[in-house]
């Protein structure tokens, strides 16, 4: 993504920058969630998600991503020193990649047991975790936009904003 941002760059101003890319490409935004307390995400049609996975994933083939028929492609935005919470879901796996910003961090286990190891994704770096993988993204020094790809692993009950079970939460949740 082409955008201007910086540690001190207005949250308004990069979902403005964001909107006005993924519009430019063509990608359809059904949602978009400035309100939480680590940044925010956008939700894209799910009609766009072989647009969206050659776009940002190219160096996957679709028959690596698609597990059942359900692909759920979004933008998330983390926020300098914020977490997202210590978390693992039942029913999607998820592939990440850096598109924009300065790196982000990332933390994953097998385990409850949430280790001190933060591994540094730079952009264009991508992370794939399956189904019950513990994971937390973290904003470093800086904005970072990653694009993520929910692979969705039940056909009968595909994942959606509940599938979460957080393990730790700076913000209470």
């Amino acid at each position: 993504m082409n955008l201007t941002i910086n540690s001190s760059t207005e949250k308004a101003d990069i979902f403005n920058q964001i909107a006005s890319e993924l519009s430019a490409l063509g990608f359809t935004v059904s949602t978009q969630d400035q309100t939480r307390p680590w940044g925010g995400f956008f939700v894209l049609e799910e009609s766009d998600a072989a647009k969206f996975a050659a776009r940002y994933f190219p160096q996957l083939e679709m028959s690596e991503i698609q597990i059942t028929n359900k692909l759920s492609p979004k933008i998330l935005v983390v926020a300098p020193n914020k977490r997202l919470s210590w978390q693992y879901h039942f029913r999607r796996a998820e592939i990440w990649k850096v598109i924009a910003g300065t790196t982000v961090g990332v933390k994953i286990s097998d385990t409850d047991e949430e280790s001190d190891e933060v591994k540094t994704l730079e952009s264009g770096s991508f992370i794939q975790m399956d189904k019950g993988e513990r994971h937390r993204l973290i904003g470093l020094d800086g904005w970072g936009v990653v694009a993520e790809i929910w692979q969705h692993t039940d056909p009968e009950k595909p994942s959606d904003e509940e599938d979460i079970v957080r393990l730790q939460d700076d913000f209470g949740r």
